[in-house]
């Protein structure tokens, strides 16, 4: 269910005291388009479900799974009976791993690991996440943390293989085995840290050892997003942290975060997530919270 939706804004309401949340949905709901900052896992345990994410429709079968990666525009259709288990643990809190991390970017917007797509690890991601379900409904001592260890376990899964099953990357393009894959993660890792800073395509290029043009194709096919949108796309997650303490201004944030004027930023903003800086740190406001100065 969607309790809080603003716009196409969902912001995820975490179990008390938790930055997780899990259902087992068996409801004939439909949701509308919408995105949220957190991870989305969606596994059918009875009948199908239909999804349309980033544009692309996909038919989930029982057993399937579907991870949406955070900012991911997508909304959903249910049979009229049916089961499902839907969860969402909060992705900042694993992000600060930059295994993790540069994962996430490289499933961006989405992946579904089916028996067809992950025949040697569908079995083992689909237990680990039944595991899930087990230990949330049980609400023991150190669920939580039990929750995320399986969580990491089913993400290192999916990272080791993800060269070798997925269906979206040409693997002939890494014909030196894992020696690209991990030269690729090294650039994503570098973007990183430095995407505060006036990043040039030929600069970075050159850093990974590749030509302008080889790198650009290259970069393209690992991650899905072009150099400059996915170093915009770093900046915005950057300013999205800094948008949830409300004493820092959103002027302040768009120089914090690389872009060279406020109207830049918000225009990128408004493209990357769907909504604007102000809308956006509105979702994390409370009741506590001091008022805010008026921007746009």
């Amino acid at each position: 269910m969607i309790e809080t939706l603003n716009g196409i804004v969902e912001t995820v309401n975490f179990r008390q005291s938790t930055s997780i949340k899990l259902y087992d949905n068996d409801e004939c709901e439909n949701y509308p388009p919408h995105w949220h900052a957190a991870i989305e896992i969606v596994m059918p345990t009875e009948n199908a479900y239909h999804l349309n994410c980033a544009g692309k429709k996909i038919d989930l079968r029982e057993g399937d799974i579907i991870i949406i990666c955070p900012g991911c525009i997508h909304s959903i259709t249910a049979p009229k009976t049916g089961k499902r288990i839907i969860f969402q643990p909060d992705s900042a809190s694993l992000r600060f791993m930059h295994d993790v991390d540069s994962l996430i970017h490289v499933m961006s917007p989405f992946i579904v690991v089916s028996p067809e797509n992950y025949p040697h690890i569908h079995d083992k991601v689909k237990s680990l996440f039944l595991e899930i379900d087990e230990i949330y409904g049980q609400s023991s001592s150190f669920s939580e943390v039990d929750i995320y260890c399986k969580l990491l376990q089913m993400l290192s899964l999916i990272g080791k293989n993800f060269v070798k099953e997925s269906p979206e990357l040409d693997v002939s393009t890494f014909q030196k085995g894992d020696e690209y894959f991990e030269k690729f993660i090294e650039v994503c890792d570098y973007i990183e840290a430095h995407c505060i800073e006036d990043l040039n395509l030929d600069d970075v290029a050159a850093k990974a050892g590749f030509s302008k043009f080889y790198f650009s194709r290259r970069f393209k096919q690992f991650t899905g997003v072009s150099f400059y949108k996915y170093v915009n796309q770093k900046r915005i997650a950057k300013a999205e942290i800094l948008l949830m303490e409300p004493r820092n201004s959103i002027t302040d944030i768009s120089l914090c975060c690389g872009f060279p004027s406020l109207s830049s930023f918000i225009r990128m903003f408004k493209i990357i997530k769907g909504c604007t800086p102000t809308e956006f740190r509105n979702m994390y406001r409370t009741r506590d919270d001091f008022a805010l100065p008026k921007e746009v």
